[in-house]
């Protein structure tokens, strides 16, 4: 990818993550999704089951492997759609920094280093 092509398709990612760097503010913006949704929604768990095809132990170990962080995105996405719901996740910069930034620190880390190396020579 070219570097214009880049810097382009970065600029598009940072605008269509704003959302998400905002729930990266929140220290577990995601911790219990699948239950706090269920709740909210009002939706049984037996409910939940049923569009699934499986029983309730089922969703409840979904849940609990969702809380450890070992569930599937497969099973995020099913989970979600038969709660009426949509799975989307996201991977955004830390310290709620957009892409173009990590991008530019990166770039001129680089460029430090190699300025710093060659005066060494």
């Amino acid at each position: 990818m070219r570097n214009e092509e880049r810097d382009l398709a970065r600029k598009k990612l940072d605008k269509e993550l704003r959302f998400y760097r905002l729930a990266g503010k929140e220290k577990n913006p995601t911790q219990e999704l699948l239950r706090r949704v269920r709740h909210v929604l009002g939706v049984p768990l037996a409910e939940v089951a049923r569009e699934l095809g499986v029983n309730r132990s089922v969703v409840l170990r979904l849940e609990q492997s969702e809380e450890r962080g070992t569930i599937s995105m497969n099973s995020m996405e099913r989970a979600a759609s038969a709660m009426g719901c949509k799975f989307v996740y996201a991977i955004v910069p830390l310290g709620e920094k957009t892409l173009e930034e990590v991008a530019d620190r990166r770039k001129w880390t680089k460029l430090l280093a190699a300025a710093d190396g060659g005066s060494r020579q």
